[in-house]
């Protein structure tokens, strides 16, 4: 798995680079300006116009840097150092003073009064204003020069990360001037803002460059923020004993689909069925025998006392993993078997959808949610969930993280970039899926396939991570042989066998 580091551990890591390899700082600033070039001059040819804006600090060192190896390489390049305070770093400084002796009449240093130039369509505007050691919103003149870089029609290219921006991606939503970037080209590792939707649409095109950062250190640091993708799957999917029978494999139980949403139900019930697991039980209403007994023969049915609504908790005894909630309605006698099941329940447990807004409307029942229970909320239920009004994805993805230490629980926060949050403060986003997913019916499939992994034993990391990751691989398979426009959850369930084919032979071979 790729680790995503804080701004703190950056530093570190930057710092280590330096001591191990026995280099200075400023030697690792031109490493970085020289794999910036390159990348910008695969993209922007010679003799373009571009205006570069650094600040004060190392963000703005990297700036001038590049703006002195791009004029060496023919570009027209105008550059605009922002001084306000007289107190430039140290780097910064020093490479202020190389681009003064390479090219002085290129160069302008604003220390008070800032003339506003004109930019046309045609400028490539260069943002070395802040990077990834911002910690505040930005303000005053600085939030106006970001108003005004804004509101000009150039080419937006950002150094590392768009100023204004955090790499946790805080700052994004909630008013605060960043620079909305066309295209970001980042240093050598991934950044968090990269997989929050709202910090992701500030940043444009993305692209990561190496620069030589010290792996061993890379290795060695610790972080509580990774991303996984289909390569980091193959090892965690155990294999299938040649002697195995049925109850070898799980028996799970789906607990679901109110009466004229049996709909929800039949997806769960296909895409557990779909993942390996032994027998799939189903509780619902009498009035959904007929739909789930054509629809999938495969499952035995459990009637519940009422005929159209989820009314009573059922036993678990016998049951390796419960899932609760695809379609099962808001009613409150569905809300008072909900908590009556999260106390009879005997076994790792899955809650989503309406169980997910049945719990909502009950915060002082949330003591009651077992612990090692799996949460799969999107972004609005998640804010219901956590009472925030609030609604910048870092904010929403910082109250997941809290809860899920808080109640001892996993939170599949779904999305883009699904995250997994643990109980022990960690957190894995996905990197499989697209936007042919985002369709009625895909949670309820995704809940289908983490209870077959929870049934098959598998601990609730391991099964969430195998879930979301085979559940975005899936959709990745169907949006390649349908187009993402016309893509239904059931498209994603035709493709899980492919997917497990996939991850399979990736780890033979």
């Amino acid at each position: 798995m790729k680790k995503i580091f804080s701004a703190v551990r950056l530093r570190e890591i930057d710092a280590a680079t330096v001591r191990e390899e026995q280099i200075s700082s400023l030697d690792l600033m031109e490493r970085a300006a020289a794999a910036f070039c390159e990348a910008f001059c695969r993209r922007w040819k010679a003799p373009a116009e571009v205006a570069v804006f650094a600040g004060p600090g190392n963000n703005g060192g990297d700036a001038l840097a590049i703006a002195r190896m791009l004029q060496g390489s023919g570009y027209h390049v105008k550059v605009y150092l922002f001084n306000t305070t007289g107190n430039l770093s140290a780097d910064c400084a020093t490479n202020k003073e190389r681009l003064i002796a390479a090219v002085p009449d290129m160069f302008i240093e604003v220390t008070q009064r800032f003339e506003p130039p004109q930019i046309g369509r045609d400028t490539i505007v260069i943002d070395g204003l802040f990077g990834s050691g911002l910690t505040r919103p930005l303000t005053g003149g600085f939030a106006s020069l970001v108003k005004m870089l804004n509101d000009s029609p150039a080419t937006r290219v950002s150094i590392d990360i768009p100023s204004g921006l955090t790499v946790d991606g805080q700052f994004a939503h909630d008013g605060a001037p960043h620079i909305n970037a066309h295209y970001t080209i980042t240093f050598q590792l991934p950044k968090q803002a990269m997989l929050l939707a709202d910090a992701s649409a500030t940043m444009g095109h993305v692209e990561i460059v190496d620069i030589g950062l010290h792996r061993k250190t890379i290795e060695q640091t610790a972080t509580e923020t990774f991303m996984f993708a289909p390569a980091d799957l193959s090892p965690l999917l155990v294999p299938r004993p040649a002697f195995g029978h049925k109850g070898t494999f799980g028996h799970a139980l789906l607990i679901a689909g109110r009466y004229g949403m049996a709909g929800a139900a039949i997806l769960a019930a296909r895409a557990c069925l779909r993942s390996g697991v032994g027998k799939l039980t189903i509780h619902t209403p009498l009035m959904n025998n007929d739909v789930l007994q054509t629809s999938v023969p495969e499952a035995i049915l459990h009637h519940d006392s009422a005929d159209m609504l989820f009314t009573s908790a059922f036993p678990t005894a016998g049951y390796d993993a419960l899932a609760i909630g695809p379609g099962l309605g808001t009613d409150k006698a569905s809300a008072l078997a909900l908590f009556d099941q999260m106390v009879l329940t005997e076994c790792p447990m899955v809650i989503d959808a309406d169980g997910l807004n049945l719990l909502a409307s009950r915060t002082d029942l949330y003591g009651r949610i077992p612990r090692g229970t799996v949460l799969t909320p999107h972004p609005g239920e998640m804010r219901r969930l956590c009472r925030t009004t609030d609604d910048s994805d870092f904010a929403v993805l910082s109250a997941a993280r809290i809860m899920a230490m808080e109640r001892g629980v996993y939170i599949v926060l779904k999305g883009h970039y699904t995250a997994i949050l643990t109980p022990e403060g960690k957190t894995y986003f996905n990197t499989t899926g697209n936007s042919g997913m985002a369709t009625a019916g895909s949670g309820d499939v995704l809940t289908g396939i983490i209870l077959a992994f929870l049934a098959q034993h598998y601990n609730p990391l391991t099964a969430t991570i195998l879930g979301v990751g085979l559940h975005g691989l899936a959709g990745d398979l169907a949006a390649r042989q349908l187009g993402e426009d016309s893509m239904t959850a059931s498209d994603i369930i035709a493709c899980l066998p492919e997917a497990f084919k996939k991850i399979r032979n990736n780890h033979q071979s």
